[in-house]
């Protein structure tokens, strides 16, 4: 599926008709859903990130999933704005020699 038909807005529906989110864009191959669908506890605050392959059709202001709401939950990815990078070959791991960390099963601290 092409994501040039998926816009700003648009309400993402399972293949059931169920509210899945809303359209904030789409991005990197994936529909980024706005931070008002990300629910509550642990996930409120996140935007969530479907995957356009998951896309069966744009119909009018409705992107229709190929999957039902549920199962497309559970396929969801999570990001934070504020998350950090994941570590890359150049970081340096701590410097354990400055006494700050435990090695496992070092209880209690030295």
């Amino acid at each position: 599926m092409s994501d040039s038909r998926i816009r700003e807005h648009m309400e993402v529906i399972g293949a059931d008709g169920v509210h899945v989110g809303t359209v904030d864009r789409v991005q990197d191959g994936r529909i980024k859903l706005t931070k008002a669908d990300a629910g509550m506890g642990q996930h409120k605050g996140h935007h969530h990130f479907i995957d356009i392959s998951l896309v069966a059709g744009v119909e009018g202001q409705k992107v229709q999933l190929s999957v039902n709401a549920a199962m497309a939950v559970t396929m969801e990815k999570e990001e934070t704005e504020s998350s950090p990078s994941p570590l890359t070959t150049n970081d340096a791991p701590p410097d354990e020699s400055d006494g700050k960390y435990l090695r496992v099963g070092e209880w209690p601290p030295p």
